[in-house]
Order: C-alpha cells, then sequence, then structure tokens
C-alpha cells in the first residue's frame, strides 16, 4: 500500500503541475484522479500479485570419464562369463544390444564394470559423488551466481536413497545457507525432470523476485543392477547408462537463457496396467529388478495423447485448433464415413523437440504421433545413440546436442516431452531468450561431441562432425580433473 500511495501521490503532483501550465487553466474533477488511481493500483496489484514468469538462467551435462567406457563388446564378453547368466539371456542381450544402435561410447559407473557387479552403500554414494558434484561446479562456473542465492535446491533419483540425502551431501559439499529449503523427488524415474521444473516453477511463484532454485536430476544405475535372467527386467542393465543434468531456475530475466512457457503433467496411475508397466519387483529367485511390460508402448501412447490434448489449446496456433475441431465434427456427424483423426501440426509451434531418449520404439512412436520429421528426432535418436538411456536427465542432453550443432535461435522455442513411471507424462514447453555462443576447442578446452545424421534408409548414423565447424563443440561437466 506504501508504493501506491506514493504512485499517486506522484501523479496528483504531475497533474497539479500540469494544470497549472494549461492555458487557459482547465478544471479537472477529483473523479478523474480517482479513476487514474484505480487503474494505477490495480495494474501494481497485477503485478506484485500475479504469475511470475520463470526462466532457466543456465544448465549443465555430465559427461563421464573415458576410463568409464562400456563397450558392446565388452557387455557380451562380460554376459558370456558371468555364472548369473544362462545362454539365452546371453543371446537375448546381444540381439537387444544389436537393435538399440547404441554406440560403444556409453558409459557405465565403475561398480558395474566387471564381470560380476558388486555395488554396496559406499560404492553407491560414489558414483553420486562422481556425478552430481562436476555437473554442479559446471553450471556455477556457467551462471557465476553466488551460493547464497540458491534459495531452493531440489533433486530427483529414483533408486537410491542414501542417510543422510543426496541434498544433504551437496549442502555440505557446496556449504550452502543454514535456510535453503529442500526437496527430494524419487520413485518418478524417466520423467521427474520435468517434474522438478514444474516444482521449482510452483516455489518461485511464492518466493520474493529475483530468487533462485538449483535443481539436479540424476539416477545411481548401480544399485538397480538386476542379477537374473529374466527378459523384462534385463532391459534396464542393457539400455540405462550414466547421466546427470543441473539447471538454476529464477524469476529474474538478467543471465536468462530460456523463458519457461508452459509445463503440462499427466499422471495415469489409476489405471492398473500403466500403474504397472514400469514396476520395480523381486523375481521368482528373489533377484530385485525394474520390469518393463509389454503394455508399456501401448500405455506411454496413451499418456502422450492425453498430454496432448491438454497442451494443444496452449500451444497450437488458431489454424490447427480449427482443423482438428473440423475433423472431430466431421468423424462425429458422418456416421458412414471413415474420417482419421487429424494431428496438428506442431512444429507450427516448436522449432524443436527433445523427447526422452527410452529407446529407439519410444522416440518413433512419438514421431509418428506428433508427425515430425527425421530431422525434428535427430537429437533424441544421436542422445540415444550416443549415451545410451539416461533416464530423467536425457531431455537436457539433448538440448545440448541441438546447441552444439549451432540450430539454436534467439526466439525459437522447444518441446521436452518426458515418460515415466507411475505412469507419467510431462511436457514443458521453453522459449529461447539468449543463444548460446559455442566456443571452439582453441577458445576454451571442451570436450568434442561428435555430430551425426541419421540415416532412414540404413538405420544409422553418418558422422558430420567435420561439416558442421565450431559447432561440433559444445563444453559439457567432466569428472577429468
Amino acid at each position: 500500500m506504501t508504493l501506491i500511495a506514493a504512485v499517486i501521490t506522484k501523479v496528483a503532483q504531475w497533474f497539479a503541475a500540469a494544470h497549472e501550465s494549461l492555458t487557459p487553466p482547465i478544471a479537472i474533477c477529483p473523479v478523474h484522479l480517482l479513476v487514474v488511481a484505480l487503474l494505477i493500483a490495480t495494474a501494481t496489484a497485477y503485478l506484485a500479485l500475479g504469475p511470475k514468469t520463470v526462466y532457466l538462467v543456465d544448465y549443465a551435462c555430465f559427461r563421464p570419464r573415458s576410463n568409464f567406457r562400456y563397450t558392446k563388446a565388452t557387455f557380451l564378453e562380460h554376459a558370456h562369463l558371468s555364472p548369473l547368466l544362462g545362454d539365452s539371456t546371453t543371446n537375448f542381450i546381444a540381439t537387444i544390444l544389436e537393435r538399440s544402435n547404441m554406440s560403444d561410447q556409453t558409459y557405465v559407473p565403475p561398480a558395474l564394470g566387471y564381470i560380476e557387479p558388486y555395488c554396496g552403500l559406499d560404492e553407491a554414494r560414489a558414483e553420486a559423488e562422481l556425478i552430481v558434484f562436476p555437473v554442479i561446479d559446471d553450471l556455477l562456473a556457467k551462471t557465476g551466481i553466488n551460493r547464497d542465492a540458491i534459495g531452493v535446491l531440489i533433486t530427483n533419483w529414483s533408486l537410491f536413497c542414501s542417510v543422510p540425502s543426496i541434498s544433504d551431501m551437496i549442502v555440505n559439499r557446496y556449504k550452502l545457507r543454514g535456510d535453503l529449503r529442500i526437496v527430494d523427488l524419487s520413485g518418478m524415474a524417466c520423467s521427474a525432470s520435468l517434474t522438478t521444473v514444474g516444482l521449482a516453477s510452483n516455489m518461485l511463484q511464492v518466493m520474493p523476485w529475483g530468487s533462485h532454485v538449483l535443481v539436479v536430476s540424476t539416477e545411481i544405475i548401480g544399485p538397480s543392477y538386476y542379477a537374473g535372467n529374466n527378459r523384462s527386467m534385463l532391459l534396464a542393465n542393457i539400455l540405462f547408462r550414466m547421466s546427470g543434468a543441473a539447471k538454476l531456475l529464477s524469476t529474474s530475466r538478467s543471465k536468462a537463457r530460456f523463458q519457461l512457457r508452459h509445463l503440462t503433467r499427466t499422471i495415469t496411475a489409476s489405471n492398473n496396467n500403466a500403474y504397472r508397466c514400469v514396476y520395480q519387483e523381486e523375481d521368482e529367485k528373489g533377484n530385485i529388478g525394474i520390469a518393463l511390460s509389454r503394455d508399456l508402448m501401448n500405455v506411454a501412447e496413451d499418456a502422450l495423447k492425453a498430454n496432448i490434448m491438454a497442451t494443444g489449446p496452449l500451444v497450437l496456433p488458431a489454424s490447427q485448433l480449427l482443423k482438428f475441431l473440423f475433423f472431430y465434427m466431421a468423424k462425429k456427424m458422418l456416421f458412414g464415413w471413415k474420417v482419421g483423426p487429424y494431428i496438428p501440426n506442431f512444429s507450427l509451434a516448436f522449432e524443436h523437440f527433445c523427447i526422452h531418449a527410452g529407446g529407439p520404439a519410444v522416440i518413433t512412436s512419438v514421431q509418428h504421433g506428433l508427425n515430425l520429421s527425421n530431422k525434428h528426432v535427430e537429437p533424441s535418436r544421436m542422445t540415444f545413440h550416443q549415451f545410451g538411456n539416461q533416464m530423467s536427465a536425457s531431455v537436457w542432453y539433448e538440448l545440448a546436442y541441438i546447441e552444439a550443432k549451432g540450430q539454436m535461435k534467439k526466439g525459437n522455442r522447444v518441446l521436452m516431452i518426458g515418460f515415466g513411471a507411475g505412469y507419467e507424462c510431462n511436457t514443458a514447453g521453453w522459449k529461447i531468450t539468449v543463444a548460446r555462443h559455442i566456443p571452439t576447442p582453441e577458445e576454451n578446452m571442451c570436450l568434442v561431441i561428435p555430430v551425426m545424421n541419421w540415416d532412414a534408409g540404413t538405420g544409422r548414423w553418418n558422422d558430420v562432425t567435420g561439416q558442421c565447424g565450431p559447432a561440433a563443440y559444445i563444453k559439457v561437466a567432466s569428472s577429468d580433473p
């Protein structure tokens, strides 16, 4: 109210000065002053109490050391030598590895690099430190933020819950302030990264303007290793790899690179098939693993459809909405005619797409469901090819890939799509406010991410790094000293 009173006083003084300077003088009715005061008070209240715009200041992705590389040949050799796995299981692993089209540049934590992997509490903590600390260091270096400016810390992981928590481990390492708000999310699997973005956005709405939230997304895969022969549980061993991402969100636009435009969550856990399609359980011998059901793709399609129905009206242009309505009405009214559903053109609403890289089948399903081109899904396919299934952090690696190819321009829009246990489908829309300058290796000692194009005819990747120039490089976090 003090601000409103001060504004009213200034306006009254301005009107008084204007009244004295007018020739001939014009009488100003007090009602006019009252109307102006009400308008100013309404505008001030809206700015103070209305929804705050949330920005992504910057993000960083984790890149393991080269000695953690786990080639397909090494995987198969360990499978052959393992006393835990039978011949049929080894053949199944070989088939999935071949069909997955993963590269030999994927990484696993040290605990899984043995013929008979073992991951105790100490090994799991070491894996967490190996991922979390370098990626936060890189984010802090990029943003230059004072650690005391961080008011909230949000972390997400699914399969490793230590005491103290990973959030406490971060606070201890970086000596964050004592009144820090901490939120730990677990059990949400691959959709959790976008869930944490939504949670951070909601918390920023009730915090002072300019507050900052640090979000860390990772999975500690060592404790989740499955030591059995159940094929539905072996898929996690074959596809899951090390990953991590750190993000800094704020309501201040200063130094921010992305603006959050919308976030939509769809939860289908009320359906039994959806609830159990990604399920941690024991096999007949008591081995704990994550079982992926045969209904997974159908459940994912239904969840995506429900999410897009809610997201479409928020992002699609009017022409696409009218076409969708026309086809919907025609299908209802023309009983004797077969009218197929109209798939809106989401490329009119977004220039880039970051689809959870759960596997080739997931990416292809989303591509067909949204009628996207091969270029639109290239970041997702390339991320899976290069790094494997990186779970909740995969969409951030895809964003880094788009920037590495120099395709991100100011004003471009990005749609992130995440899937996870429950079953959940989350989407987030971003608008680029500042495009990143990609330094060359001479300008900055960077790690090289090869840039490759998808050849639909051969089903293989072609390395085009040499054709992309400096845009083929991007600075990512590294655990190298």
